[in-house]
């Protein structure tokens, strides 16, 4: 049986990536910083209808140092590399963002190239690829490439430069890669780790948004970005190539909260309504530390297209009205 290894195992992209790989009869491995974790990874891995036994191995890497790296890769026939770094606060200078994410980055791919692995499927992100462009009216693809030099955020600054490593590393070594470039990710929570797109679900449900902002993103099923880092893990045209994961076109705040308010009746009484004006949110942004980050997406619509994931590998998504339904049932009942 092929094994596989999938770094960041307690994450909410990990997670779901491990649960397909194990559905597909692969056994696998997977990373955390801390052992201690280990309960919790399967726990969240059973709420997902598996009991992975034997099948899973959950090993201690981080990364922030090389040790454990090389005997996660070692005999892997593939590699998920899923874990990004994480700060607890606003980073002071890109710098604390920026090189850890490329120093992890080329730990986990020097790990696979010494360990024998065939191929690498890297999770990066539309912030790879759609930000510091000025306006416009046609979908990004993956052709495109977020300018770091526009003043844009440390996050997808560091997302777009280890990218960007990862790919000038690949270029002299005998490994394949593929990335996985998602768009906002929602779905069903498995675990208290989930993505930031489903963070502003739940501050919807809650009531802590008083207010919409104004901008548009394209948004994904967490249960398809898993299917698509099988495909493009699995797929021989897949090796060398960027896939954008999202589905459908991109939506503005205001329609997720109206998709959320049809779908939940009651339940989402305290999503707001109202969109807040652009200069007020600008305002807010220059100050609140929080918002600063979003600052230069306002009154942006930064469409995206899955269809060379669809033309290549066959990848399908669902319907997004449906996943944000999920998401919020999904949030709704992790506090029961």
């Amino acid at each position: 049986m092929a094994e596989v290894l999938v770094t960041g195992g307690s994450g909410y992209i990990g997670s779901w990536c491990t649960l397909a790989l194990l559905s597909a009869g692969f056994s696998v491995r997977t990373t955390v910083r801390d052992l201690e974790r280990e309960p919790q990874v399967r726990e969240m891995l059973r709420r997902g209808g598996a009991d992975p036994g034997a099948s899973l191995r959950v090993m201690r890497a981080d990364l922030g140092a090389d040790e454990g790296w090389a005997e996660a890769a070692a005999g892997c026939d593939a590699v998920l590399h899923v874990a990004s770094p994480t700060l607890t606060q606003v980073p002071r200078t890109d710098d604390e963002m920026v090189r850890p994410a490329i120093d992890g980055t080329l730990r986990v791919l020097r790990a696979a190239r010494d360990g024998g692995v065939r191929r690498v499927v890297m999770t990066s992100a539309i912030g790879a690829i759609a930000y510091g462009h000025p306006p416009r009216d046609t979908p990004f693809t993956e052709r495109d490439w977020t300018n770091v030099d526009a003043g844009i955020a440390p996050y997808q600054k560091s997302k777009t430069l280890a990218e960007r490593a990862a790919w000038d590393f690949v270029a002299g070594e005998p490994l394949e890669l593929a990335t996985v470039n998602p768009t906002g990710v929602l779905g069903p929570v498995l675990g208290p780790d989930y993505s930031p797109s489903l963070g502003s679900i739940a501050r919807m449900l809650d009531g802590e948004m008083p207010a919409l902002l104004k901008f548009a993103t394209g948004y994904v099923d967490v249960r398809d970005v898993a299917s698509l880092h099988l495909l493009a893990m699995t797929e021989p045209a897949a090796a060398g190539e960027r896939f954008i994961a999202t589905a459908g076109h991109s939506l503005w705040l205001r329609d997720v909260a109206a998709i959320l308010r049809e779908r939940l009746g009651e339940r989402a009484a305290k999503v707001p309504t109202r969109e807040m004006p652009l200069w007020v949110a600008r305002g807010l942004a220059r100050v609140n530390p929080q918002m600063r980050s979003l600052r230069a997406l306002l009154g942006r619509d930064l469409d995206a297209t899955s269809a060379k994931a669809e033309r290549l590998l066959g990848w399908k998504a669902r319907p997004i009205e449906d996943t944000i339904t999920e998401t919020a049932e999904s949030l709704l009942a992790l506090k029961k």
